[in-house]
């Protein structure tokens, strides 16, 4: 396919899948306030000021929700509505990447495009539930250091903006596991290369969680980086499943081009050549001496 046709595949899936984020925004807009109340209710139940503004009956700490400017409360429905479009659309958004990766694929490989998106979209949602679980803790711990006799006023605006980056990246940090067996399926890893990367994936995946995550805190920090540590063993063993099918399939997949494969059965040996008798000609016949004829 030539390039021009890729860009045009590339917009055409970009389009589709924003169209449907946007649609899905939509109906987030509609059920705006429901929608607030689920991603705030829980924060507010750890440090939320249960007496008023800096006042809590049972902590030292706590926090209120702020919304600040005139246009403040239109600008945190938006930010609250898009972050439920993009979550929601997640199945067709990953169908459309995968859109766009098929035809690249063999035709055997473009078959799991259905285990792609049935896969890829529960582990976006559980990252991003986990994302959802987590912020309320993160928030207790990082306003336990709130010092004494000082309010703290956390505004609705930039609460939304961490929910929204904490979704995203523990979704998307999520599907690493799937592209890793994808790329297994294609071809391009082996379940051993994948195994002898551990050590260096390992400090990878932490470093990306310590700079991914908004909140900075090791307790975020370390939840989204184990789930995606063991997720990742598990995509390698998976993948070493895949190669030990491929190799009971093809037992001489893993050779060179100029490796020679071992032979199943030995040879048998050749025959000792009968003798070729008295080589003097009989009367009539024309051969030579040297066993050659005339017409020779």
């Amino acid at each position: 396919m030539p390039l021009v046709e890729h860009l045009r595949e590339l917009r055409n899936r970009l389009m589709k899948a924003v169209l449907a984020i946007l649609a899905v925004t939509v109906l987030g807009m509609v059920f705006y306030e429901q929608v607030a109340d689920f991603l705030t209710e829980p924060m507010l139940d750890r440090i939320g000021c249960e007496e008023g503004f800096g006042a809590s009956a049972t902590r030292e700490a706590c926090a209120n929700l702020t919304i600040n400017g005139l246009v403040g409360p239109f600008t945190v429905m938006l930010k609250i509505a898009l972050t439920v479009g993009v979550v929601l659309a997640s199945p067709i958004w990953l169908y459309q990447f995968w859109g766009f990766l098929a035809p690249g694929l063999h035709r055997h490989e473009k078959k799991y495009a259905g285990a792609f998106v049935c896969t890829g979209v529960p582990l976006f949602l559980a990252g991003a539930y986990i994302a959802y679980l987590i912020l309320p803790t993160a928030a207790e711990a990082l306003i336990g250091f709130t010092p004494q006799g000082t309010n703290n006023l956390i505004d609705l605006g930039d609460f939304v903006d961490i929910i929204a980056r904490l979704v995203l990246v523990f979704g998307l940090a999520f599907e690493l596991p799937l592209v890793l067996v994808m790329m297994n399926m294609g071809g391009l890893v082996t379940g051993r290369q994948m195994l002898g990367w551990w050590r260096i994936m390992v400090v990878c995946i932490t470093v990306f969680s310590a700079v991914a995550t908004p909140t900075g805190d090791p307790l975020t920090m370390g939840a989204l980086a184990a789930p995606i540590v063991l997720l990742y063993f598990g995509a390698v063993g998976v993948a070493l499943l895949n190669d030990r099918r491929r190799e009971r399939n093809d037992p001489y997949r893993g050779l060179d081009d100029d490796e020679a494969s071992e032979l199943e059965h030995a040879p048998e040996p050749v025959a000792a050549a009968a003798p070729l008798g008295d080589d003097t000609p009989e009367a009539g016949d024309d051969r030579r001496p040297d066993g050659y004829g005339d017409a020779t």
